[in-house]
């Protein structure tokens, strides 16, 4: 079974929780998958998925410019599934660089100051913005690439820059001071196609009420184009930083981690990087709900579409047991997009 558009959205900062991790050993015969903390690598480039082992997996891997990792924030099996895959890349190509959606440029200096030992974890937490489950769910990656010396890019875009975006439009971008202006990508892909026909599907699910219902079409459409054009803000500066990273070293491999939604059927950031650079070799690993996780494992068809490989895991908890609790929770994530009734772009959105 596939996760939600909702589940996937609502898998964000605002809203994570996580548990202890431990690690975890994937095996060739499709073991079960006896809780939260279990996964088990997928080949989903061929015709039919087949189990393989995480040196499997990276022996294949090993060979790519790029290797982009889809996650479910909020997942804890996850989360060691993607520990494990840098443990083993490291071990075939130990020239790389990890790139994390979790840090936004602006705190590149942060990053390294940590990783070159000039500040204690507390302060890092802090100035970095660090995320609410970082301790359970990214100190793991931090600490390895510190403790063997790999750069960590802070790849993406300043949420504020996002909320700017979202009120005025890419328009907001030219009018950024020089100084910062370096936040976001140089460029962004707003145009029409599967990603944006994607997004704002979700913002339509729950339909217009309350002040939509008093907008017209165009003013709809005028807002769903900035809500996409800040999602895509995030894609076209997480693909630059990777670019970016590739020009200034070549040889040096990247490994991306990122929200699933961010890289799913190799559209958003997958397909920005590309755009900048169609020649790189570029794998994608993304997360997949189990069906039959006690039993036999299996992935749904249509499950990792255009990926390389999947980290199957066991379903999360239920996240609502009611209609009313899902709608509260997919308005809460509209909101992120929209700006609210009575405040306006330029009072909000410094240059």
């Amino acid at each position: 079974m596939r996760r939600t558009a909702i589940a996937a959205w609502l898998a964000m900062p605002l809203l994570l929780s996580g548990a202890a991790a431990r690690d975890g050993h994937a095996a060739q015969n499709a073991p079960s998958l006896p809780d939260l903390m279990s996964f088990q690598m997928m080949r989903t480039d061929s015709a039919k998925p087949a189990p393989v082992s995480m040196d499997q997996a990276a022996d294949a891997l090993k060979n790519y410019d790029v290797v982009l990792i889809g996650e479910w924030h909020d997942h804890t099996g996850n989360h060691l599934a993607e520990m494990a895959l840098l443990r083993a890349l490291y071990a075939r190509s130990p020239d790389l660089a990890l790139s994390m959606e979790m840090f936004e440029r602006d705190v590149q200096p942060v990053v390294d100051d940590y990783l070159a030992g000039k500040i204690g974890e507390d302060a890092f937490r802090r100035r970095s913005r660090a995320w609410g489950n970082y301790a359970e769910s990214y100190r793991p990656l931090v600490e390895y690439a510190k403790e063997h010396r790999l750069p960590v890019i802070a790849a993406n875009v300043p949420g504020a820059v996002v909320r700017c975006v979202g009120l005025e439009g890419p328009a907001y971008l030219d009018r950024m001071a020089a100084d910062k202006r370096g936040q976001a990508a140089a460029e962004l892909h707003v145009q029409e196609g599967p990603y944006k026909e994607k997004f704002l599907r979700f913002l339509a699910e729950s339909g217009s009420h309350g002040p939509e219902a008093d907008k017209t079409p165009e003013q709809k459409k005028e807002e769903s184009d900035r809500a996409f054009a800040s999602q895509v803000a995030r894609d076209d500066t997480m693909a630059e930083s990777i670019f970016l990273s590739l020009q200034k070293n070549p040889a040096r491999k990247v490994v991306h981690v990122t929200g699933a939604f961010h890289v799913e059927e190799a559209l958003g950031t997958m397909e920005r990087l590309k755009a900048r650079a169609p020649q790189l070799k570029i794998a994608l690993v993304v997360p997949a709900e189990a069906e039959h996780p006690d039993s036999n494992p299996a992935m749904e068809a249509g499950d990792a579409k255009n990926a390389t490989f999947a980290m199957l895991l066991r379903a999360s908890p239920k996240e609502y047991v009611s209609d009313t609790e899902r709608k509260e929770a997919e308005d809460r994530v509209r909101a992120m997009f929209r700006g609210q009734p009575g405040q306006t772009a330029p009072n909000r959105c410094p240059g």
